[in-house]
């Protein structure tokens, strides 16, 4: 039996597009043949992923699961909307985010783990075979706290459990769920609509605070102001961005003047006891992604020759 390298498993599933096992497989049957094992890949129905791997994947669904004191929310794209709908692509997004929750945010991990026979990346590459679109496994978070509750939210609810924005809230605490299931659905819903970009001030991406004060001094100077005056007014405008985008000073959309960390301090003193927000996760479907666009009319035009 030929040697086979992980250069040649490399190279066959560039070629093909299919899975990095099933690649090795085809060149394990066909002894490193690497045009036999593009024809096994073929007869098999995996390569058929090959056509469609290029092809631009902003839909699909994000899931969401909690068991315990701990949640995960993964994002699978598709193609089309369309896609997001149909049984068997519900039931593997389902299967992925019970996976992360259980093994964790490693997306390689969750690929390779197995799903009854095949892994997750077999069935990946088989629904795409078999629905007829690009479909890819794009993220994945899991959080946990010693006691309390991870709170799951899911807006815009395509099924139980998946939609178009997945939420999770880390709360630890003594408290009993009659407590923490309600406060972290509240400030659930908030993060959904909110959309903070950290926890707290400090969690803040230094190169979007380095974005933010490029316009604030660009803004600021066109003001005409003295140097110094610029200068506060730079620092100004930087704080409130910060102070707006982290989710424990933002203010609660419940009723648009209280903070997050004063909600969350005040649930902590009705109930007796400690309520820390730890962690949060939100993902949106598709944020991110450039999606393509495309003017039918003028492809159907230019394929007939119309100018």
């Amino acid at each position: 039996m030929a040697d086979i390298t992980a250069a040649m498993v490399k190279d066959l599933r560039e070629k093909s597009g299919a899975g990095m096992m099933d690649c090795k497989k085809a060149l394990n049957e066909t002894n490193g043949d690497m045009d036999a094992a593009m024809d096994w890949l073929r007869a098999k129905g995996l390569a058929a992923a090959a056509k469609k791997s290029s092809r631009t994947a902003a839909e699909g669904l994000v899931g969401v699961e909690v068991s315990g004191t701990k949640g995960a929310v993964v994002e699978v794209n598709s193609e089309t909307d369309f896609v997001a709908k149909n049984d068997q692509f519900q039931t593997f997004v389902r299967d992925v985010t019970s996976v992360a929750l259980e093994l964790g945010d490693s997306i390689e991990t969750i690929r390779s783990a197995q799903l009854g026979a095949k892994t997750v990346d077999e069935i990946l590459t088989n629904n795409i075979a078999t629905i007829g679109e690009n479909q890819t496994l794009r993220r994945a978070k899991r959080l946990e706290v010693s006691q309390g509750a991870v709170v799951p939210y899911v807006h815009n609810a395509a099924a139980p459990g998946l939609g178009k924005i997945g939420v999770l809230v880390a709360l630890e605490s003594p408290a009993g769920a009659d407590v923490l299931l309600p406060l972290g659905k509240q400030i659930a819903m908030h993060i959904a609509a909110a959309f903070p970009l950290a926890l707290d001030e400090t969690g803040l991406d230094q190169d979007v605070l380095d974005r933010e004060r490029a316009i604030a001094t660009e803004k600021a100077a066109e003001s005409g102001k003295p140097a110094d005056i610029v200068a506060k007014m730079v620092d100004g405008a930087v704080k409130k961005f910060a102070k707006e985008n982290a989710l424990l000073s933002q203010l609660f959309v419940m009723d648009g003047k209280t903070p997050v960390a004063d909600v969350v301090a005040k649930a902590a003193k009705d109930a007796g006891t400690t309520i820390v927000l730890t962690d949060y996760v939100r993902f949106q479907l598709g944020e991110g992604i450039e999606k393509e666009t495309s003017d039918f009319a003028a492809e159907v035009a230019a394929a007939a020759g119309v100018a």
